[in-house]
């Protein structure tokens, strides 16, 4: 190496060059509040659980979504369903418990895909998951995931609408 490569000018020069270009350049940075980013088409948010259009959930705990989740973060157990929950149920078999470990989730789509009753889907929601100190709030459970009945029933006047 000559004296000068060995004094590294050459090198420092061109990062310098480069630093002083990003300086003039648009910057990035988004003011959340004011400012929303534009979300990608493919976009994964919150899980939701569905209901049918007289508000039965849709749930036949045939464990395909949590078979097919990489991540292992879906648990469910299955139950009978009584005579007496025809209004809550659609099938004789139930989810009774469905918990998803949002901490384990990395939103891949893979449950959503696997579901044949078209029950589980990720919604287009911009809130993820609240933040918490506790890890047991990062459990969500039907009490979180089951649709609102009020959006059941509404979906189901838009359907029968067009």
């Amino acid at each position: 190496m000559s004296f000068v490569e060995r004094l590294y000018l050459v090198a420092i020069v061109k990062g310098l060059i480069i630093t002083v270009k990003h300086l003039f350049r648009k910057k990035v940075t988004i003011h959340y509040p004011e400012q929303v980013r534009e979300m990608s088409p493919v976009y994964r948010g919150q899980h939701m659980l569905k209901r049918d259009e007289q508000g039965r959930e849709n749930c036949t705990a045939c464990g395909l979504c949590a078979l097919s989740c990489p991540a292992e973060a879906i648990t469910m157990k299955a139950a009978e369903r009584k005579p007496d929950e025809k209004h809550l149920y659609r099938e004789e078999k139930y989810a009774e418990i469905y918990e998803i470990n949002m901490l384990r989730c990395i939103f891949c789509g893979l449950c959503e895909e696997a579901c044949p009753k078209d029950a589980i889907y990720l919604t287009e929601s911009k809130v993820l998951v609240p933040a918490s100190y506790n890890r047991e709030d990062f459990i969500f459970g039907k009490d979180k995931l089951v649709m609102p009945l009020e959006m059941a029933m509404k979906n189901a006047q838009l359907k029968n609408a067009n």
